[in-house]
C-alpha cells in the first residue's frame, strides 16, 4: 500500500501515489565497469530514452550531465489517451516512467550515459521497482531508439553480468522503442523547480552528489533546464 509521508505540491496537483512512498535505506551508489564498446556516434543531437524508477531523479541526474541539452520526463509505451500520472502512478496502464534525453555525442556519448545511469540512477538487480517505488511502471530499462545504441546497450548489459561488480543477477533489460509522451508540465525541471521537496531530498540529490563524485568529467553543477 502506498504511503505519501512527504509534503506535497498543492499547486502541481500532485497524486498521493508515485514517486512519494517511503522505505529505510537510501541506494547504495558506485562507479560501474568502464564499457568496452564505444558508441560510434555521427555528429549533431542524438537522443535516447531511459527507464530508471521514479522520473524525477532520472532527470534530474541527466540535467546535470555536461553534452545534454534536455531530458524530458514522460511515459513510455502505452496509449496516448492513458498516458496521465494519476494512472500510470497507479499501475493503471501499459506505461513506464521514463526520460527522454537529447545529448551531443561529441560531449558524452550513449555508452557513457549508460554508465552513468548504472552507476547513479538505477539499480539493475531489481525488477518492477526502484528505490522506494513499486509497479511495472517503475522498471528500469535501457531504451535504444537506433542499432548502435542497440548494440552498445547489448554489450554492457553482458559486461555487467561478468563483471561481478554487483552482488545479486542483473535483471534490467533492453526495450524495444515505442511511443514518448512526455509528461505533464509540471513534472519538467521537477528537481530544480522543488529542491526541498522531501523525495528529491531523500532520493534523488544523493544521485546527483554521486554524479559529482563518481564522474567530475561529466558533472555540470548547473541544471541544464528544458
Amino acid at each position: 500500500m502506498r504511503r505519501a509521508v512527504f509534503p506535497l505540491l498543492a499547486a502541481a496537483g500532485l497524486a498521493l501515489s508515485g514517486c512519494q512512498e517511503t522505505a529505510i535505506a537510501a541506494e547504495n551508489h558506485f562507479k560501474a565497469p568502464k564499457p568496452a564498446v564505444i558508441a560510434e556516434e555521427s555528429s549533431g543531437l542524438k537522443t535516447a530514452i531511459f527507464a530508471g524508477g521514479c522520473f524525477w531523479g532520472v532527470e534530474g541526474v541527466f540535467s546535470h550531465v555536461k553534452g545534454v541539452t534536455s531530458a524530458v520526463s514522460g511515459y513510455h509505451g502505452g496509449s496516448k489517451r492513458q498516458a496521465d500520472y494519476k494512472l500510470v502512478s497507479n499501475g493503471l496502464t501499459n506505461h513506464v516512467e521514463a526520460v527522454k534525453v537529447t545529448y551531443d555525442p561529441k560531449v558524452v556519448r550513449y555508452d557513457q550515459l549508460v554508465r552513468i545511469f548504472f552507476s547513479v540512477v538505477a539499480d539493475p538487480t531489481l525488477k518492477n521497482r526502484q528505490g522506494p517505488d513499486r509497479g511495472p511502471h517503475y522498471n528500469a530499462a535501457l531504451i535504444p531508439v537506433n542499432a548502435e545504441q542497440r548494440k552498445v546497450a547489448a554489450s554492457y548489459l553482458s559486461q555487467m553480468k561478468r563483471s561481478g561488480k554487483w552482488s545479486r543477477p542483473i535483471v534490467t533489460g533492453i526495450s524495444p522503442a515505442k511511443t514518448f509522451y512526455p509528461a505533464e508540465g509540471y513534472h519538467q525541471d521537477f528537481m530544480a523547480k522543488n529542491p526541498r521537496h522531501g523525495y528529491i531530498l531523500r532520493w534523488d540529490k544523493p544521485k546527483v552528489r554521486a554524479l559529482a563524485q563518481y564522474y567530475p568529467e561529466h558533472y555540470r553543477s548547473a541544471f541544464r533546464r528544458n
